[in-house]
């Protein structure tokens, strides 16, 4: 592929764009629903721009849940490499579902010193507002990450507190679950049932060596 001389858009220079475009069904990428379109909108931006046009990766029939599409991939090594520096994309989710994960690629454009254009959301970080749309979706996309983690953490102190243990589940000796069956069926409590297992040190389902009741609970449901 040849890549065009250097041209000037907004404050930057740049060697040419690279656009991309996804459809996320088998059906849409068989007709070409979506796509065409897509094409149309990315190329007309860049004949009104007077930008090179250097080629439309296309992803058909994949989702966007996440960043490992093939030509995905192959243009944003294009880009790290310098051959472009512009991405774009007629519409941002088209590029990414998730905003943690367009933040991530606009922090690694930053870095590597190429642009992102979307055209549908105006981010554009050839141009100061466009960059500042940009700034606001990497906030939010830090925001994002950082309630994705606050769930995960609140999730496992919960199993934690209910005398799960993190790691692959192990199975719990049939002679233990007979043992809590048979207990319960004369009549113990589970809160005695666990008070008896803790006092003996037998391990849970887990590998834990804390029983609670509403772990014997479970077992006795099951």
């Amino acid at each position: 592929m040849v890549y065009a001389g250097a041209m000037t858009i907004g404050s930057q220079t740049t060697t040419g764009v690279i656009g991309y475009v996804r459809v996320s069904t088998e059906e849409q990428a068989g007709s070409g629903l979506g796509l065409g379109a897509q094409h149309t909108a990315i190329t007309a931006e860049c004949d009104r721009r007077g930008l090179q046009l250097l080629a439309i990766r296309e992803d058909a029939g994949l989702s966007g849940k996440d960043l490992r599409r093939p030509a995905l991939r192959h243009a944003l090594d294009d880009l790290a490499a310098g051959q472009g520096s512009v991405l774009m994309v007629a519409k941002l989710d088209r590029l990414s579902r998730s905003v943690a994960d367009a933040a991530n690629l606009m922090e690694a454009a930053s870095r590597q010193g190429w642009s992102l254009v979307a055209l549908d959301l105006g981010v554009d970080t050839t141009t100061p507002a466009g960059e500042a749309m940009a700034n606001v979706m990497v906030t939010f996309g830090q925001l994002e990450r950082r309630l994705i983690g606050q769930r995960t953490r609140d999730a496992l102190a919960q199993k934690k507190r209910d005398g799960g243990t993190l790691g692959r589940p192990r199975s719990l000796p049939g002679s233990v679950r007979q043992r809590i069956k048979h207990a319960r069926a004369n009549g113990d409590s589970f809160a005695a049932i666990a008070r008896d297992l803790n006092r003996e040190g037998v391990p849970t389902a887990q590998g834990g060596a804390r029983w609670h009741p509403a772990t014997v609970r479970k077992i006795v449901l099951t």
